[in-house]
């Protein structure tokens, strides 16, 4: 079983997703650690009613040590509002996992995050968005490739409400699955 830490900042609802998937679609792996950039983050009460221990840290040397105590073979970036380093990325190579909401080369790199996507999509007015699960790298949203699902935009979307139906319909579905391929590679 290979051991995960989900990274976060805000509410989890990725963090949500990925521990229902356990045992489901995820088979290969188990989250083991949640690792906060804020103590505020909601995200940390989800963790602890699934008994997985968080702990709240911003120095990368703090979370590298962090996560080689807990054996941690890879990470996902769930809502984690931080851009890591290009020296821990490289450290993590093909084993940090990131979603973004859109799909990628649109709306994404620094700055495009959150709302920000959703806005940017329907300020352009694009007719298809959706999710993007990728690697890591030092690149803001520059590395390979793992999945992505398209999203219809519909007249009436405010950025809320196509943000909510992104998740609802690619980042919820896809992150379990990339996940479970990352993990299954990683045993093999």
């Amino acid at each position: 079983m290979v051991k995960v830490a989900v990274f976060v900042s805000g509410g989890g609802t990725n963090l949500q997703a990925i521990l229902d998937a356990q045992g489901d679609v995820i088979r290969s792996a188990e989250v083991a650690l949640v690792v906060s950039s804020s103590a505020d983050a909601y995200a940390l009460q989800r963790a602890e009613k699934h008994g997985v221990p968080g702990v709240v840290l911003r120095n990368e040397a703090e979370i590298q040590r962090t996560l080689e105590e807990h054996g941690i073979e890879l990470i996902v970036l769930a809502g984690y509002m931080r851009i890591l380093s290009a020296e821990f990325t490289a450290r993590w190579d093909k084993r940090i996992l990131n979603v973004h909401p859109s799909l990628i080369p649109s709306f994404c790199g620094k700055g495009m995050y959150g709302l920000h996507v959703h806005e940017a999509a329907l300020a352009k007015g694009v007719k298809v968005t959706g999710a993007t699960v990728h690697f890591v790298n030092e690149v803001p949203d520059g590395g390979e490739i793992i999945y992505q699902k398209a999203v219809e935009i519909q007249p009436e979307d405010t950025p809320e409400i196509l943000q909510r139906r992104v998740m609802e319909q690619a980042e919820w579905i896809l992150l379990p699955r990339a996940i479970e391929k990352v993990a299954k590679e990683i045993l093999a």
